[in-house]
C-alpha cells in the first residue's frame, strides 16, 4: 500500500492544553503536529507585543527560523468588559510572571468583586499565525486569523477540565463553563478552533507537496 509522509507543523507552545487542541485539529487535516518539547534548541520567546497578533507572529517566526519547518502559533486571552479589556495580552501573567492558573483566576475574581451579573460580560480572543519558511527555492509566507468566543465571568469556578480561565468563563448558549465542555462542544465554540478553521485554507496549502512524497 502506498504511504504518504505527513507534513510536519511545529506548534509553538509548551502548554499541553494548547498543544492538545491544536494537534487534534491538525490531525484531521493530515498534518503532523510537534510541540516545542521536541525542539529543545528553540529559544524561549518573550511575548512583549502590544497585541495578540504581534505575539503570535513573533512566536511563529522565531520557531520557523530555528527549525526550518512551518510553525503554527497562537496568542489568546480573556478580555473583560468591566476591566476595560484586561487582562488581555497579559492573561497568562495577570497575577505576575510565571503565575499559575489558580493565581490568575484568584486575581480575576478579586478584581471583579462587586461587579453585578449583567456587567460581567467577557470574551476569549485568539489569533493564530502560520509562518512557512523559504524552502527549495520557494519564498516563505505567513498568514494570521482571529476569532472570539463571547461569555461571562462567574463569581466562582465550575468544572475540572480545560486550563487558564476556563473554570470561570461561562458560555450562556451552552449553560456551561469552558471547564465543563466536552471536547466536541469545545471545538464548536472555542475561539482557538474558530481561528484555526479560518486558517484552514492556508494550512491545506502545506499538503500540496505531500503528493510527491508517496512511496512507489
Amino acid at each position: 500500500m502506498a504511504l504518504v509522509k505527513r507534513p510536519v507543523v511545529v506548534v509553538a507552545t509548551r502548554n499541553r492544553g494548547k498543544l492538545r487542541e491544536m494537534r487534534a485539529f491538525l490531525d484531521e487535516l493530515g498534518l503532523e503536529a510537534r510541540g516545542l518539547d521536541a525542539f529543545p534548541e528553540v529559544p524561549e520567546v518573550e511575548e512583549d507585543g502590544a497585541t495578540f497578533a504581534a505575539n503570535a507572529l513573533k512566536k511563529a517566526r522565531t520557531v520557523a527560523a530555528a527549525t526550518g519547518l512551518p510553525a503554527l502559533a497562537d496568542d489568546s486571552g480573556l478580555e473583560v468588559d468591566a476591566l476595560g479589556g484586561r487582562p488581555g495580552v497579559y492573561s497568562a501573567r495577570f497575577a505576575g510572571p510565571g503565575a499559575s492558573d489558580e493565581a490568575n483566576n484568584a486575581k480575576l475574581l478579586a478584581a471583579m468583586a462587586g461587579v453585578p451579573p449583567g456587567r460581567r460580560t467577557a470574551r476569549y480572543r485568539a489569533v493564530v499565525a502560520l509562518v512557512v519558511p523559504p524552502a527549495d527555492g520557494r519564498p516563505g509566507w505567513e498568514e494570521t486569523r482571529e476569532a472570539t468566543c463571547e461569555g461571562e465571568v462567574l463569581t466562582a469556578p465550575r468544572g475540572t477540565g480545560g486550563f487558564g480561565y476556563d473554570p470561570l468563563f461561562y458560555v450562556p448558549e451552552l449553560g456551561k463553563t469552558f471547564a465543563e465542555l466536552t471536547p466536541e462542544e469545545r471545538q464548536a465554540v472555542s475561539h482557538r478552533f474558530r481561528a484555526l478553521r479560518a486558517l484552514r485554507p492556508a494550512l491545506e496549502r502545506l499538503l500540496a507537496p505531500a503528493a510527491g512524497d508517496r512511496d512507489p
